[in-house]
């Protein structure tokens, strides 16, 4: 009976880590992005459009100029997914040494998952 209650109280709080953020909240997020991605259109930026990027491999937008580190990482097999991005944004330098992103990242968690809930919401 404890085991169950352990196995339940498990499910239960890894449920409430990985749900999903507010994607109107995310939007809001997301205007720090957009001085270089833009969501609704496939035109390149100072970083690469983010239309389709769910289940994309790294990258591989046609027309951007990746830095090689990024290249090679998709090239080893990552594919954007809500789990990467999740892992990604709090601290793209970390995530990808040597990547082109200038943005120190999003700290806080509920941002994060906003702004992919947002990302989802435009797919």
């Amino acid at each position: 009976n404890r085991l169950l209650m352990g196995v339940g109280l498990a499910v239960l709080v890894a449920g409430t880590a990985n749900a999903a953020g507010d994607p109107v909240a995310g939007e809001k997020v997301f205007k720090r992005c957009q001085a270089c991605h833009v969501i609704d259109s496939d035109q390149n930026r100072v970083g690469p459009h983010l239309s389709g990027v769910i289940g994309r491999k790294a990258g591989t937008v046609d027309g951007f100029k990746y830095s090689d580190a990024m290249k090679k990482k998709g090239e080893e097999g990552l594919v954007w997914t809500e789990e990467t991005i999740a892992e990604y944004l709090p601290a793209p330098k970390d995530f990808v040494p040597g990547n082109k992103m200038a943005f120190p990242g999003l700290k806080k968690p509920e941002e994060v998952q906003d702004v992919i809930a947002f990302i989802v919401s435009k797919q």
